[in-house]
């Protein structure tokens, strides 16, 4: 990507030193690659000049640097509105109210940003989200392990890199330079917090005036697609299976009744809900999406070893393939009774604790010149009310399968390409 002297000369904001990668040298980075010993070996030093010498990659190293895990996204919305105000921008911070357990945080930030030229609400919004999954791994760059030097193939790592800085960075500079061709293009930027919880930063903006939806005509919603355009994404539902029981000492436990023997016949049949057919009493599949699945994430039963349980929880998490929220609740909950129907112990399933959910999302993928592939996983397509007829395109650098795992991380190609990519969909947007 070529650069116009008006972008190279942007002054980028709060440059900062990471450390290395701390999984760089564990065998399961092997993927991201180690120089070659027959190859150049560059210094460091070299490797940082690469980066600071282009304002696109100055900018994502400087997002990636700042720790911004959701309910602490206080310094980077900060530093995206600095950046952006200093681009010419009129930008305004959405105050968003802090995570439950978090009220002690500081203020965090939805950016809203609109360029000082235009007087319309924009038709086409680039958005993602600036908050990242635990835990802080710093920003590094790294030489590929081919022996033929090629500075397009860096590797950069750091938590945030693929999700989703590396989207928020290309969508910026693919927006810098559509109104630097196009001063009048109706473009605006929306990043948001706490998309990794649950997505309350885009139900925020969505309920609020700031959500102009009569003028707003396509969206473009970046995450880690591979630079492929997406079809769409499952939906998804939680809930937790409960179970209550009375204690009793383990030598005799007769006198009691054992919550955990009443759970784990219920959790044998949530676990293989997605593998029964849908006329058998299961969840259903789709020939978009594949088979609905299901994860027992988190177990919880219990006080002592001899002590017979009197209570016992499982949360679960649901990706739905076919059908609706309330549909499939209507199936998990006959489950669990038929599975339960011989226990001693109480056992209910709560989805009261997990209120959100929603359907599989079907997005648009009418722009040529893409490859096309359907999400397992959530975003805040579904967080964001839209009018009739609005386009969503969901397209972003990087892997998923990277993602959330302390090998994430991208190459410098990738995300000069997501901005000729984000370039390409607005354009088309545009017309």
């Amino acid at each position: 990507m070529k650069l116009s002297p008006y972008l190279a000369a942007a002054a980028m904001i709060a440059g900062v030193k990471a450390s290395p990668h701390p999984a760089y040298e564990q065998q399961s980075q092997q993927s991201l690659g180690t120089p070659s010993p027959d190859g150049p070996n560059y210094s460091q030093t070299q490797l940082d000049d690469i980066i600071s010498e282009s304002p696109l990659l100055s900018l994502h190293r400087d997002l990636v640097s700042i720790e911004s895990l959701s309910g602490n996204e206080h310094e980077v919305g900060l530093f995206v509105a600095q950046f952006l105000e200093s681009q010419n921008f009129t930008v305004i911070k959405q105050e968003v109210p802090p995570v439950k357990g978090q009220e002690d945080a500081k203020t965090r930030y939805n950016i809203y940003a609109l360029p000082k030229s235009s007087e319309q609400p924009p038709s086409v919004i680039l958005t993602s989200h600036i908050d990242t999954v635990p835990p802080f791994i710093p920003y590094s760059v790294h030489q590929p392990q081919e022996s033929t030097f090629n500075a397009e193939d860096l590797i950069i790592a750091g938590r945030g890199s693929v999700d989703a800085k590396g989207s928020v960075a290309a969508q910026i500079f693919a927006t810098l330079e559509t109104l630097e061709e196009n001063p009048d293009a109706g473009l605006g930027l929306l990043f948001v917090v706490g998309e990794e919880i649950g997505g309350d930063g885009m139900k925020f903006f969505s309920d609020s005036k700031l959500n102009e939806k009569d003028a707003f005509k396509t969206l473009i919603f970046g995450e880690p697609t591979e630079a492929a355009l997406v079809s769409g994404h499952k939906g998804m539902l939680g809930f937790q299976v409960l179970a209550h029981g009375s204690a009793a000492h383990s030598g005799y436990p007769w006198l009691g009744k054992s919550a955990v023997s009443a759970i784990l016949p219920a959790l044998a049949r949530v676990d293989i809900l997605g593998d029964i057919p849908a006329e058998e009493g299961g969840l259903p599949a789709s020939p978009k999406y594949g088979p609905t699945t299901l994860n027992i994430g988190k177990v919880r039963a219990g006080v002592a070893t001899n002590v017979v349980p009197s209570e016992a929880m499982a949360d679960v998490a649901v990706r739905l393939a076919e059908g609706t929220p309330e549909e499939a609740r209507e199936i998990i909950r006959r489950a669990v009774k038929d599975a339960t129907k011989d226990v001693e112990a109480e056992v209910v399933v709560d989805f009261e604790s997990h209120p959100e959910s929603y359907s599989p999302q079907d997005l648009d993928v009418d722009v040529e010149g893409f490859d096309v592939t359907t999400v397992n996983y959530g975003t805040d397509v579904p967080n964001l009310a839209v009018a009739s007829g609005v386009k969503r395109y969901l397209y972003g650098p990087g892997s998923i399968f990277v993602a959330h795992g302390d090998n994430e991380a991208l190459t410098v190609r990738q995300i000069k390409e997501a901005v000729v990519g984000y370039k390409k969909l607005i354009q088309a947007a545009l017309e």
